[in-house]
């Protein structure tokens, strides 16, 4: 009698087994295309571009995969679009209604790709070429070049539907020698007139490309978050004598921007110095230093309150490091970038 009741039991347990083990096979040869483009905490995939002049360009290869876990038999003939939906599902979500710090969609000037991804049988990954050439683009905008896999117009492959797969919200940072995110531990602000009182600090200046030898970046405490923030671009040229030429990039400079004098009434010229070093632990890496030094100028923030200019003066360096894996070959890889947005 027990065993009659074991037997009983048994079956519906066996019968799930068998369920579960079809559900696995059919699962198993099922393939789906994805993009490799994992979003970071921003809810985007930064991708960092050599920044070229001209008409020259820069070539990023993102990665279009075949899930599954067995090989890909047939050749497979991916359609890639754009998607400017989801990119304003992501603004919606994570900005509400500060427009002013929306995602941009990358204007048609600045890339051009492949509406077709060719992904080849006995193949699992194939390489989708996007070809970038972002001369006279304003990074006071934040642009993404949102991508989709579409459907398979003769049914030849499925997107993977699941979480992002599918999609590449690709956040283009175009990079020279000299860009990135510099320490400001020795950058201060201080009310004009009173530099005698403690400074305004802040842990970080992040400088942006204009071209192959200028940067621009926020005057005093100004930043990306802020919604006047364009007319406080300061440029940064970076000359071949060591001398760093700084100017306004608003021609009409309503911040009043000047550089800073000296005990002779003569204007203080910023300089910069670059050294490169092997790590002691791991000689494959080089720490490459970037020092912007005399850091002086003024301006007023005609801004903040309506009606009222608010004179500053700034003054300091600013130091870049980037370290850079001498054993990959493709520089937006070797080099070990920050975190942001």
């Amino acid at each position: 009698m027990k065993l009659k009741n074991i037997l009983l039991y048994l079956l519906p347990i066996a019968g799930l087994c068998s369920s579960c083990n079809d559900e696995w096979e059919n699962e198993q040869f099922t393939h789906y295309i994805s993009f490799k483009a994992p979003i970071n905490s921003d809810g985007v995939s930064r991708i960092n571009v050599r920044y070229r002049s001209g008409d020259e360009k820069t070539t990023f290869q993102l990665p279009v995969i075949v899930s599954g876990s067995t090989t890909n038999e047939r050749n497979i003939t991916v359609h890639v679009g754009l998607d400017t939906d989801t990119l304003e599902v992501l603004n919606q979500e994570r900005f509400n209604n500060r427009t002013d710090l929306y995602y941009q969609v990358l204007p048609k000037k600045f890339y051009s790709h492949s509406e077709t991804v060719q992904i080849n049988a006995g193949q699992d990954v194939a390489l989708m070429p996007i070809d970038f050439s972002m001369e006279g683009i304003d990074l006071s905008d934040k642009w993404v070049l949102p991508l989709t896999i579409e459907e398979s117009p003769d049914g030849n492959y499925t997107p993977n539907y699941r979480k992002h797969y599918r999609k590449a919200l690709l956040r283009v940072m175009p990079f020279n020698d000299y860009s990135g995110n510099y320490s400001a531990v020795n950058y201060k602000t201080y009310l004009n007139g009173s530099e005698t009182d403690a400074p305004y600090v802040k842990n970080y200046v992040m400088m942006y490309v204009v071209d192959d030898e200028t940067l621009f970046f926020y005057a005093g405490l100004f930043d990306e978050t802020r919604q006047d923030r364009k007319g406080y671009r300061i440029k940064a040229k970076f000359n071949n004598n060591g001398m760093v030429t700084l100017s306004p990039a608003d021609p009409n400079n309503k911040m009043q921007f000047a550089l800073g004098k000296d005990d002779f009434n003569n204007e203080i010229t910023a300089s910069y110095s670059i050294t490169e070093s092997m790590d002691a632990i791991r000689p494959y890496l080089m720490h490459r230093t970037i020092i912007i030094n005399n850091i002086n100028y003024t301006f007023k923030d005609y801004t903040t309150i309506p009606g009222i200019e608010t004179e500053f003066h700034v003054m300091g360096s600013l130091t870049l490091e980037r370290q850079i894996n001498t054993q990959i070959p493709d520089e937006d890889q070797a080099i070990e970038w920050e975190e942001g947005n």
